[in-house]
């Protein structure tokens, strides 16, 4: 049996069959992907294909001499989904879609993407961006969010779901792209320095105190 992340792959509950997510940054799929998710997963009996929370595509029950073939076959890399890292980046279509769009949350969620995806954290680290104040990509429960309004983006800190969730914090307003990039690798040189192994960015705030964080990525 492979461990959980081998391969990309994650046993299911039958304790046989695994699933893969081919990693989407966004959730924008080419219609070449999609196709090809499709008949792969008709090839190889995959038994679901499931819509996950980060708008990614799970390909589900999976036997584990196909794992090879249909990774072959996707010419996908595999989506962060497991381990201590920075999973799968969550972004509205901003701008560049939406009607409402203030910023543009997909140019800085790519870029964010391209950067941080699989980054090693001393645990998991889920990142929104929503170019409105709806926050249709969930920055209230994201370890890190970024909100568009019309003078640049608000930054919220410490957000999770989990068996004790919490609310993100505001750590600042009105920053544009670059230098949400700059706070970004602020933030994360912060955390992995400061964290405890398995500790996610709100309890290290709740256990050092926001003005802690603050005091390292804003002054200066």
């Amino acid at each position: 049996m492979l461990k959980d992340g081998e391969k990309g792959a994650v046993v299911q509950r039958d304790k046989k069959t695994y699933a893969i997510v081919p990693h989407v940054p966004m959730g924008v799929i080419t219609p070449e992907l999609l196709r090809q998710i499709a008949d792969t997963a008709e090839k190889y009996g995959v038994q679901a294909l499931k819509l996950t929370s980060a708008a990614r595509i799970a390909m589900v029950g999976i036997n584990e001499e196909d794992i090879d073939a249909v990774w072959a076959e996707l010419g996908a890399d595999p989506g962060a989904a497991v381990g201590p890292c920075v999973r799968s980046i969550k972004a509205c279509p901003g701008t560049t879609f939406c009607r409402l769009g203030m910023q543009d949350s997909l140019g800085l969620g790519t870029e964010l993407d391209k950067k941080y995806h699989g980054y090693s954290l001393p645990s998991k680290f889920k990142i929104g961006v929503s170019g409105c104040i709806n926050q249709c990509a969930e920055n209230c429960i994201k370890d890190l969010g970024f909100v568009g309004k019309r003078k640049g983006w608000t930054v919220a800190v410490g957000g999770m779901g989990g068996a004790r969730p919490r609310l993100a914090e505001m750590l600042t307003t009105e920053i544009n792209t670059e230098e949400a990039l700059k706070l970004t690798q602020k933030i994360m040189d912060f955390y992995r320095a400061n964290a405890k192994k398995r500790e996610r960015l709100g309890k290290l705030i709740d256990r050092v105190g926001m003005e802690e964080l603050k005091k390292a990525v804003l002054e200066g």
